[in-house]
């Protein structure tokens, strides 16, 4: 996978934070910068540190699907960008606290990296350089988190849906790809 290919993967992630930390700077009446990279720092590392845990995973049972596993990538990013389109249609509206105490943002970390974790586990089955991926991952989420933030304490939810279809159709194209270069469609 090539640096532009992992930064394009890493903005799609951090789409799903991006939406939250809009939520976060919604609630927020008052913004200060502190605020916003604490919401940075929180996003940026569990989006970081999912990946290498998805990696490890994968690796474990990699042997064992690798005839499969340009599907098994395909597939994974297929769910997890379609999920993200659909969360991005409905509109949820979230419960947007204003609290960035250690257990709200530690949920709200979770919650927003659980896709990392599942696309760490597809890059066991790629050439990936996986520290590469988790650092860029980790400090595009950092970024894109702290911006959100104020985005959305500037502008409101304006945006947030529609970072959920950009990052699901970004996702949904990577995997497209991996499966299509792999069987022989596709070569760049």
């Amino acid at each position: 996978m090539s640096v532009l290919e992992l930064f394009v993967l890493a903005v799609g992630l951090a789409m799903d934070a991006f939406a939250v930390a809009v939520c976060k700077g919604l609630s927020l009446r008052t913004l200060k910068l502190r605020q916003a990279l604490v919401v940075g720092v929180w996003f940026g590392l569990f989006q970081g540190l999912m990946p290498a845990l998805g990696y490890l995973l994968g690796s474990a049972f990699s042997g064992l699907v690798q005839s499969v596993d340009h599907w098994v990538a395909f597939a994974l990013l297929a769910i997890i960008g379609g999920n993200m389109i659909r969360e991005g249609i409905q509109g949820d509206e979230e419960d947007c606290d204003p609290s960035l105490s250690f257990g709200v943002m530690f949920l709200l970390a979770v919650a927003t990296s659980i896709d990392a974790l599942a696309v760490g586990i597809t890059f066991a089955f790629l050439n990936v350089n996986i520290l590469l991926a988790v650092i860029m991952i980790g400090v595009i989420t950092f970024v894109i988190s702290a911006i959100g933030v104020k985005v959305g304490n500037l502008f409101g939810a304006r945006y947030k849906s529609k970072a959920e279809l950009l990052g699901g159709g970004v996702l949904i194209l990577i995997g497209l790809k991996i499966l299509l270069e792999d069987l022989g469609v596709l070569s760049f």
